[in-house]
């Protein structure tokens, strides 16, 4: 049976990623977004405190990104008054996170930027999960064709490769005098076409995703999200142990729930998964009480 249906409009909140060269204005751009939640990785902020502190902002500064993880999963699962959160730069954070899993699992064979990219994509898909717009900055770094006549194509970001593909707004910044300008390198936003420029601002922005998003989109407060308790982790893995599922079972659920690990997974969809496996328990096995399981 057929199991497609007519797409309905969603509101989602801004996810929008900015690169430009050193003193484009990257973190000053970023900044122009209220009540943010600022991680900051090597302290550009810190010559910006009457603007962070006027626009009802924070800052946390980090370079490692498993101190970034810990308080994405706190945005989404706590109560409080941040509209944004900024990320500025992720340059620093994956190039620290590199150099550890490098001097963790060697370099053969590429396995540090495995080991790496694991942790990014577990960080990109909470970042998503987030009811709230995300702004995330880069560095740039010089665009090569591939080949040996290495022709130069123009600048590109720095990070993890995959990153561009996660926002549905990548915007190139530059400067002309005092003036910032976006180009648009992706978007899956009308309002933003591709390789439109215009000249960069918080006003602008957000005129331009309002009239596509709804008004109101960027300012609305952000609704919590209840993540699994160790409880139901325990409980879920212990079930595992005894009730033997298709081997592709557990990564379905997993990919469904845009989540690397059970940790993350929403509470009401890991207990579903509780239920699922208890369901098919052998008689006398494990009678787990759903008190359990369900914290």
């Amino acid at each position: 049976m057929l199991r497609a249906k007519k797409p309905e409009a969603v509101q989602k909140r801004l996810k929008l990623f900015m690169f430009g060269p050193a003193g484009v204005g990257k973190t000053t751009a970023a900044l122009n977004f209220p009540n943010a939640y600022i991680i900051d990785g090597e302290r550009g902020t810190e010559n910006y405190e009457k603007i962070i502190n006027a626009s009802g902002s924070m800052v946390f500064q980090t370079t490692q990104v498993e101190d970034v993880i810990t308080e994405v999963k706190s945005l989404l699962t706590e109560k409080h008054e941040f509209r944004t959160l900024i990320i500025d730069p992720i340059t620093i954070l994956y190039n620290d996170l590199l150099d550890r899993s490098e001097a963790k699992v060697g370099s053969d064979f590429g396995r540090h930027y495995g080991a790496a990219n694991k942790q990014m994509k577990r960080l990109s898909s909470l970042i998503m999960a987030l009811d709230l717009n995300v702004v995330v900055t880069a560095h740039a770094k010089k665009e090569y064709a591939p080949g040996a006549a290495m022709q130069l194509l123009g600048q590109t970001f720095d990070g993890w490769k995959a990153l561009d593909y996660l926002f549905d707004l990548v915007m190139d910044l530059s400067k002309k005098g005092k003036k910032r300008f976006g180009r648009v390198v992706k978007s899956r936003i009308e309002t933003f076409p591709d390789e439109d420029v215009f000249e960069w601002s918080y006003d602008a922005i957000k005129k331009r995703y309002e009239a596509f998003a709804g008004e109101g989109i960027l300012d609305r407060a952000s609704v919590p999200v209840e993540l699994a308790t160790p409880e139901q982790v325990k409980t879920l893995k212990q079930l595992l142990e005894v009730v033997r599922l298709p081997d592709d079972t557990t990564a379905k659920w997993l990919a469904k729930a845009n989540v690397d690990t059970f940790e993350d997974m929403p509470a009401a969809t890991i207990d579903k998964c509780v239920q699922y496996v208890r369901d098919r328990l052998p008689d006398g096995k494990m009678r787990i009480e759903p008190a359990e399981a369900v914290a």
